[in-house]
């Protein structure tokens, strides 16, 4: 089976290389094929491309609809990784009106993944991606939440390419933008929610050429809004992306060299101080209400009471493991993590290259590289240079991590795109011995990024994901069709997949109708059973193939369970 796998993988990479050969080839024998086809569209969209608002109204609909019109063969998705279910927790919340929620009597049967259950019971996540995803529950679904802060990436993104560059190249950067981000990527078939801190981002760098060449109070408040979303999404790759920018405002304000009335203090730091100190007192307060302490941001605290044995950074050493009262956290945080973060150069070079190729197939993929054949050029480039170096710094910033998401690298996606849509422009000026295959090449990479939503779509027809999720899922809908509120004790066997974790509830678990508690061998599960006697308990044996529900047998409540 795996030397299938390696035989398949090798197919695909030589027919991509004698495809692109291919390609190469026809631009230099016939680089203008099609351009009686092509030129009447690119004029046409350069003209559309002029009325900038009506371009990011359009795109921000495109995105709405095109994902809609993907439901049948693109469900909405259904949550199964631990972060998932943290962030719709924080939507929970803010949905009933709380930034966190009161502690349950019994913690120990409630103690689940990336969620603190005391001082308060809430998300450890910052709230940012759960703010958004409580006004798509108000709505209707979370996942509404999730859609529209996408549509909002795809138009703060075309937004900041405005600012970087011609309308016309601006449009086109948005459109590759939503064709790589806004269909299939996990941001938006998943409750990750990475679109909320590339909005920020994208703030943050369409305001800055637009404050070195108009200055305006509007665009420094913009970018100090970009950087209150990344405070409130992802904190420390937020902090890491505006530093080069602070960095390159300090400069230009105080040097010399660019004496300009547009930069001063009134017109730069006023406007950023009206945007942050709001947000930053409001982040203080919910960190309060959250952890009993300002300045303790509840990630901090869960990483302390329940993380600690695990690094943040590489170069940190691990310390003696905690213990757990369940059998799953031992096997999560003392088992899997310590083998999956082995701290060593080997090991980091290994997540270096996995990271990287993550990054690759998420942010550029085949059609998006070819352009990156010009980054000779784009890197003389003086004009893209913090682009550049916002590259390089967040890169450095996400291997210096032990462990990696894709949404962790929603700020890097800013100058990621600006430094392909430049890649794009010197590629379009390329010429070999007079032939200006660039202009062929540059429509190609179009052509390729429709090619590849195609085989997407395609590919979601033709395999439909199918994993354990749909059997919680399953199990949810039994439930929900017979009447009554329901307690659900779920069993695990000692070589039960920590990854596979049904206990997770909703923010006033209570009022409730399923409340899902684990079974913890060596705990009296009968306090439990009293507190919820109006309840009918149903015990589910999640390592089952496939898992089983039945009624508690109440019997086996009055002593504690060892599990063999």
């Amino acid at each position: 089976m795996e030397f299938t796998k390696q035989a398949r993988g090798s197919v695909v990479n030589l027919l991509f290389v004698a495809t692109l050969g291919l390609m190469l080839l026809a631009a230099w024998i016939a680089p203008l094929a099609g351009d009686r086809w092509f030129r009447p569209v690119e004029k046409a969209g350069a003209a559309f491309a002029q009325k900038k608002s009506l371009t990011l109204v359009t795109l921000g609909l495109l995105t709405i609809t095109a994902r809609l019109a993907l439901l049948p063969i693109l469900p909405v998705p259904v949550p199964a990784i631990h972060d998932e279910f943290s962030y719709l927790l924080a939507a929970d919340t803010f949905a009933h009106g709380r930034l966190t929620n009161p502690p349950h009597p019994f913690p120990v049967f409630f103690d689940t993944y990336h969620e603190l259950q005391h001082p308060t019971y809430a998300s450890k996540y910052p709230p940012g991606p759960g703010a958004v995803m409580a006004l798509g529950q108000v709505l209707g679904h979370p996942w509404i939440g999730v859609l529209l802060s996408t549509a909002a990436m795809i138009v703060s993104m075309t937004w900041m390419l405005q600012g970087w560059f011609s309308p016309s190249w601006a449009l086109l950067g948005g459109v590759l933008v939503w064709a790589d981000l806004g269909l299939f990527a996990p941001w938006v078939d998943s409750y990750y929610n990475g679109s909320v801190a590339t909005v920020g981002a994208a703030l943050v760098f369409g305001a800055y050429p637009r404050i070195l060449h108009f200055g305006r109070a509007r665009n420094a408040f913009l970018m100090g809004l970009g950087a209150a979303i990344l405070a409130y999404s992802r904190p420390v790759e937020g902090f890491i992306f505006c530093l080069p920018v602070a960095i390159a405002l300090t400069i230009r304000l105080i040097s010399s060299r660019f004496s300009d009335p547009h930069l001063s203090i009134s017109r730069l730091f006023l406007p950023l101080a009206a945007a942050l100190i709001p947000a930053g007192l409001f982040l203080a307060y919910y960190n309060f209400r959250v952890t009993g302490n300002a300045l303790q941001f509840p990630y901090v605290l869960y990483h302390r009471e329940y993380f600690n044995n695990c690094p943040v950074f590489f170069w940190q050493k691990p310390v003696p493991p905690l213990h757990y009262a369940n059998q799953q956290f031992e096997n999560f945080f003392n088992v899997w993590n310590r083998e999956e973060f082995e701290l060593s150069w080997r090991a980091w070079a290994r997540r270096a290259l996995a990271l990287s190729w993550k990054l690759w197939r998420i942010l550029l993929g085949p059609a998006l590289t070819l352009p990156l054949v010009m980054l000779i050029r784009v890197v003389q480039d003086r004009r893209i240079r913090l682009p550049l170096w916002e590259v390089f710094v967040c890169s450095l910033g996400l291997l210096s991590v032990v462990w990696f998401q894709p949404h962790y690298a929603a700020p890097l996606a800013a100058a990621v795109f600006v430094v392909v849509v430049q890649a794009i422009r010197h590629l379009r000026q390329a010429k070999i011995h007079g032939r200006p295959i660039g202009i062929f090449l540059s429509r190609l990479i179009v052509l390729l990024v429709v090619d590849w939503v195609a085989i997407q779509a395609g590919h979601a027809a033709r395999y439909p994901v199918t994993a354990w999720k749909g059997q919680r899922e399953q199990v949810l809908r039994t439930l929900e069709s017979v009447y009554g509120k329901h307690l659900v004790v779920v069993r695990y066997t000692p070589t039960h997949n920590v990854h596979r974790e049904w206990v997770y509830n909703a923010a006033d678990i209570d009022s409730s109708r399923i409340v899902w508690v684990r079974e913890i061998p060596g705990q009296d599960i009968t306090p439990l059973l009293r507190y919820y006697h109006d309840r009918k308990v149903w015990l589910l044996e999640a390592d089952q193939s496939p898992p089983t529900l039945e009624p508690y047998p109440r019997a086996s409540a009055t002593e504690p369970r060892n599990v063999p």
